[in-house]
């Protein structure tokens, strides 16, 4: 955000901004219609709703191309009109694209995305006068990879090797039965591409393809008809000879599952399911791809999304999922659009102050920043109409014509002005009760031209509208809680940029709450100026792919693309589009550890990850087990990131982080809780305890604590720790009597992130925590004692995810290289004090984030935003086509097995395993439960 005023911390040339998101109001192209990016695929069918997709809109909205904005004295360029006629909105308003906030879903043939309602009525941000229920959802038949996903496609084997791979790459953490049998079984397995053209239909036409689309109304079998019944006859015998065969090979396949399961919990093959190493590609190249998954990403500023959420933004757009960005005020600053002293006068930018002008540029420099994220071409046309709020105000919504599954609310409100003075007209002074309203800052070009103001209850209620017009099941918003900085007491970030990300956490309290028709969701938090003052988290390409966004948004060539008066981007930012170091990084600012999957003594799994602020629990009994869940545990409120421990008695405990917001503002507390399994394998769970906080109230240090690291020593002894607002690290530990004792300060300084914790060999715990220029840590002398002092660990400076694991007689940490993205790892023991063991460069596919470690398997976030996976040292990287929230996790199940599991975008489970063999593969990713409509 650039505001033209100090920031907290060092000096910035740039400053972040809002930023565009996800829509769930999209249309994925057919097999043979055009796509977004120009492109056809090949069987030749035309598009049903011509260039722009499924859009339509219930009012007399002005098509605008950005050469043509409204203020401009010229006639629009010509464009291709919509085809739909006006409706009437689903909540009694008119105004909405129609098949915007599709929430009704349902499964399709195996491996392909599921598409939201194609038919529903236009509709605006859920109005007070809300009558009627959403029109039935429509269901599509087929729709067109992305690039990356027709590349896979053609990677993956096909024709008879294909079946036989499949038939051999038996998953044993996946759903049993005879759905594994086939690569276009109904449980939506990715892995193998479904046949396709004249092989596909001969397989429908044989009984072999149920999940099939039906035969369309009166069409005569191929060849002709007049073969009368006894044709008939014969096919209908060969037809339940084929279904025996099925019948008896998914018995056999059964078999085959469970028998591969139990052996490689026994540890002798090295292959399960009797596949062959050639097999791998298949479970890592895989050609299908998950659920598409809707991102609604909600920021403060014009340019957050392109400073702090770049380049996960990139990747969803690349990957096809529909991406929604929310602006909460408009960013006009002190007005004046020109680089930080200059103020020279500059063709197509206000040289004095002029606040709509501003704020207009600003949403110039974003449009154009999307447009070529999304096709490449900066001056791509947007469709910009009006839509009333569920507030009571009114809301600009952009959609990209080219792409119509890009679009950007603005809610345009004051922005602060200021990172951390005190200033009423703010949403920190709504927020705190300094002003009962907040009047809107409306820019010169938009077509919204009614002001109005929102109270805070008004502005939860906006945003809740906007979620339940789009139904994401990723919500992407800033951090909450970033803290301040030790010696000056300022905040870490801009208080826009906070308490803007307040309201987004009442805000999707009060939509999990209220809204029950609707899917499941996860969120993402993330780090905003501090990312400047940390490692570099991104590799050289990835990184210079970001600046690009921010150069067109900048505006660096001042060409008029946009024909706008106001200026074409923002020129504050035009002498250093990099801001403080903000384009070499991107952290998540919680949901980072990677111990939310677990297995019991009967070798079943249990994951446990947030969901509409519920922890999730998913199931597998034993080692071929059906998968249940997603199971919601009572209690709301819950902070992304969730991680389980095995007690002494062998129960599970989960702990996290809780948030509430109490009746007044200073009410706002973060805790650590945890909730305990009543007994060993068994479904439930106690209620959730609190164990408080060590910070003493939230104006201290903006209740900045992080995850718990939790770890049982080998007296079976939990203990938790965090690290505080000060930057030090707190622990409790669990006494024998079943209390808690104190937060006991363990020192430390300039902690970052979240602690992580193991125990060795001897069964004393290890605990770690990256700085900004290496990692530090502590021992127990022996189990049951306290953590010794804390221990420089002379390791290099790395990026803030760490991962601990015992193993080895000591606990090997994972961390990745600063500007690479390699993954690293050494040997930490604590024989006479804590001691560093060798470290080696593992290597990777580039990425940042966690890694989760387990047996042979490392897995982590590649570049481009997929999994990417070495499964055994020395082996080649692979690439799976899953994209996800937050931080994989992996564990051991029994002897010789390593689960692998994320959770999608679309906010669904998804689980892999392999044999802890040397020449072992993963296996084909399987999906858990249902796809995710209605919870």
């Amino acid at each position: 955000m650039s505001d033209g005023h100090p920031r907290p911390g060092p000096p910035a040339g740039g400053a972040p901004g809002p930023g565009p998101d996800p829509d769930p109001t999209y249309q994925y192209w057919q097999y043979g219609q055009p796509d977004p990016y120009g492109q056809h695929a090949q069987h030749g069918h035309s598009d049903p709703y011509g260039q722009y997709g499924q859009y339509a809109w219930s009012q007399d909205s002005q098509q605008y191309h950005q050469s043509h904005l409204p203020h401009q004295h010229q006639h629009p360029e010509p464009v291709r009109e919509f085809h739909h006629a006006p409706q009437a909105g689903w909540n009694g308003w008119d105004g909405w694209p129609d098949g915007a906030g599709a929430q009704a879903q349902q499964a399709q043939q195996a491996y392909e995305f599921q598409h939201p309602a194609d038919a529903e009525p236009a509709r605006a941000f859920g109005g007070p006068e809300a009558a009627g229920a959403p029109a039935p959802f429509v269901p599509q038949q087929s729709q067109a990879p992305s690039p990356q996903q027709a590349q896979a496609q053609q990677d993956a084997p096909q024709g008879r090797r294909a079946a036989r791979l499949a038939r051999r790459a038996g998953a044993p953490d996946g759903p049993t039965g005879a759905s594994t049998a086939a690569p276009g079984a109904a449980d939506g397995r990715i892995g193998e591409a479904p046949p396709q053209g004249r092989r596909a239909a001969r397989t429908a036409r044989r009984g072999g393809a149920p999940d099939g689309p039906a035969p369309a109304a009166g069409a005569r079998p191929r060849g002709g008809g007049g073969q009368g019944p006894q044709r008939n006859h014969r096919w209908a015998g060969l037809v339940k000879g084929v279904a025996l065969c099925a019948a008896v090979a998914a018995a056999g396949m059964l078999v085959l599952r469970a028998g591969a399961a139990v052996e490689g919990l026994g540890g002798s093959p090295a292959h399960p399911g009797g596949g062959g190493p050639d097999t791998a590609a298949v479970a890592v190249g895989a050609g299908a791809v998950p659920d598409p998954g809707r991102v609604v990403q909600i920021v403060a500023h014009p340019d957050d999304d392109l400073y702090f959420m770049n380049p996960d933004l990139r990747y969803s757009i690349s990957a096809g999922h529909p991406v929604t960005s929310v602006y909460l005020t408009a960013g006009e600053a002190d007005g004046v659009n020109a680089a930080p002293a200059k103020g020279a006068t500059t063709k197509g930018a206000t040289a004095k102050p002029d606040k709509p002008a501003y704020a207009e540029a600003r949403q110039n420099g974003i449009r154009a920043a999307y447009a070529k994220m999304a096709t490449g071409d900066r001056s791509s046309a947007w469709k910009r109409t009006v839509v009333p709020t569920k507030g009571g105000g009114h809301a600009e919504v952009d959609v990209l014509v080219a792409n119509p599954r890009v679009n950007l609310v603005w809610l345009q409100l004051r922005e602060a002005g200021h990172g951390y003075a005190d200033v009423p007209d703010s949403l920190h002074g709504l927020w705190d009760g300094k002003v009962a309203r907040l009047e809107s800052m409306l820019s010169s070009g938009t077509p919204v031209k009614q002001r109005f103001a929102y109270s805070k209850d008004q502005v939860v209620q906006t945003l809740a509208g906007v979620l339940e017009q789009y139904a994401p099941t990723t919500v992407r918003f800033q951090d909450p809680t970033p803290g301040r900085y030790p010696d000056t007491k300022q905040y870490t970030d801009h208080q826009d940029h906070f308490y803007g990300a307040r309201f987004v956490q009442m805000a999707t309290a009060a939509y999990a709450k209220d809204v029950k028709d609707r899917p499941h969701f996860a969120v993402q938090n993330y780090v905003g100026y501090f990312n400047g003052s940390l490692p570099s988290a991104l590799d050289p390409q990835e990184a210079k792919e970001k600046l690009d966004s921010l150069d067109t948004y900048a505006w660096l060539d001042r060409q008029n693309h946009c024909g706008s008066d106001a200026g074409c981007g923002d020129l504050k930012v035009s002498d250093h589009p990099a801001g403080n170091r903000w384009t070499d990084s991107i952290n998540y600012a919680r949901g980072t550890g990677t111990n939310w999957l677990t297995s019991d003594k009967d070798h079943g799994l249990w994951a446990f990850k947030v969901l509409d602020g519920q922890v999730a629990v998913w199931h597998r009994p034993g080692p071929v087990g059906a998968w249940r869940g997603p199971d919601l545990l009572p209690g709301t409120g819950m902070d992304p990131g969730a991680s389980a421990v095995t007690l002494k008695d062998g129960r599970i405990a989960v702990f996290g982080t809780r948030t509430s917001f109490g009746a007044r503002p200073t009410d706002y507390r973060r805790e650590v809780v945890h909730a305990v399994q009543k007994s060993p394998g068994a479904d439930g769970f106690g209620e959730w305890q609190s164990l408080g906080t060590p910070e003493t109230a939230d104006e201290t240090w903006t209740s900045d604590i992080s995850a718990p690291a939790v770890s049982v020593d080998g007296t079976g002894q939990p203990a938790a720790y965090v690290r505080d607002g000060a930057y030090g690290l707190r622990g409790r530990v669990q006494q024998a009597d079943g209390g808690w004792g104190p937060w006991e300060k363990h020192g430390g300084e300039d902690l970052h992130g979240a602690p992580v914790t193991a125990t060795d060999g001897a069964g004393r715990r290890i605990v770690l925590s990256a700085t900004s220029k290496s990692v530090v840590g502590w021992a127990q002398p022996k189990p049951g004692a306290p953590l010794g002092r804390v221990t420089a660990t002379g390791l290099p400076d790395t990026t803030l995810p760490l991962t601990a694991e015992g193993r080895e007689g000591g606990v090997r940490l994972w961390f990745r290289k600063p500007g690479s993205g390699n993954v690293r790892t050494a040997l930490m023991t604590a024989d006479g004090g804590l001691k560093v063991n060798h470290m080696t460069d593992l290597g990777g596919l580039n990425g940042f984030g966690s890694v989760t470690a387990s047996g042979h398997v490392l897995a982590g976030r590649a570049a481009g935003g997929q999994l990417g996976s070495e499964v055994g040292p020395g082996r080649p990287w692979g690439r799976s086509p899953l994209m996800f929230v937050g931080a994989p996790s992996s564990t051991m199940t029994g002897k010789n097995m390593v689960s692998l599991a994320v959770v999608g975008l679309d906010a669904r489970l998804y689980v892999t395993s392999s044999a802890d063999a040397p020449d072992a593969y993963l296996a084909p990713w399987q999906p858990v439960g249902p796809r995710n409509a209605a919870p």
